[in-house]
C-alpha cells in the first residue's frame, strides 16, 4: 500500500470519527441522563433521599425491599472497614445484619456533588453521617461515591464506595 493511500485512509477514518462525534448529541437515546445540571442534581438528590429513607427504616422488611430496588443485582459495594460485596443479595445481608435497627444515615447538607456519565447515568459523591439508633448525636461520618445507571427509565446504583469512616467532629462539641 502506498504512503498516499495510507494517508487517505487515515484522513477518511478521522473524518468519519469527527462526524460521529458531532452527531452524538442528536443521536442521544431517551434513557440519557437529564441534559442540564440542575435537573440531574435534583434527580439524583431525590433518589439519594428516597434510597436512604428506606434504609433508615429497613428494620421493617417492606422498607428493606424498597431499599433493595435501588440497587442493580450485580452491585459492587466497597466499604473500607467492612470489605467488598459483589451482589445485591450479599450487600442486603450485611445491611440486614449490621445496619437495620442499629443506625440511620443522613446526608451532610451541601455535600452532595453530581456528575453526569455520558450514555450511562451519573456519579454522586458526598459525606454522610451515621447515628446509632436512639442516640441524640450522629457519632460517625464517611465519604461516599455511588454510580447511578439510567436504563429503560429506571435509575439503579451499580457501584458504591463508602470510605474514610471517622468520628463526626460536630458530635464532639458539648
Amino acid at each position: 500500500m502506498s504512503a498516499a493511500h495510507t494517508r487517505m485512509r487515515r484522513h477518511c477514518a478521522c473524518l468519519a470519527t469527527c462526524f460521529v462525534l458531532a452527531m452524538a448529541p442528536a443521536m442521544a437515546s431517551p434513557t440519557d441522563p437529564p441534559g442540564d445540571a440542575a435537573t440531574l442534581d435534583a434527580t439524583i438528590g431525590a433518589l439519594d433521599g428516597a434510597l436512604f429513607d428506606a434504609f433508615n427504616r429497613c428494620a421493617d422488611p417492606a422498607q428493606l425491599r424498597v431499599h433493595a430496588r435501588y440497587f442493580a443485582p450485580d452491585v459492587e459495594f466497597y466499604h473500607d472497614t467492612g470489605g467488598v460485596t459483589w451482589t445485591r443479595e450479599a450487600m442486603l445481608a450485611n445491611t440486614r445484619t449490621h445496619a437495620c435497627g442499629h443506625y440511620t444515615r443522613s446526608l451532610v447538607p451541601g455535600s452532595l456533588r453530581v456528575s453526569p456519565i455520558k450514555d450511562f447515568g451519573a456519579i454522586a459523591t458526598g459525606v454522610h453521617r451515621f447515628c446509632q439508633a436512639g442516640a441524640a448525636r450522629c457519632e460517625g461520618e464517611a465519604d461516599f461515591a455511588m454510580v447511578w445507571r439510567l436504563r429503560d427509565g429506571e435509575w439503579q446504583v451499580t457501584r458504591v464506595l463508602s470510605y474514610g469512616h471517622r468520628r463526626n467532629p460536630a458530635a464532639e462539641s458539648p
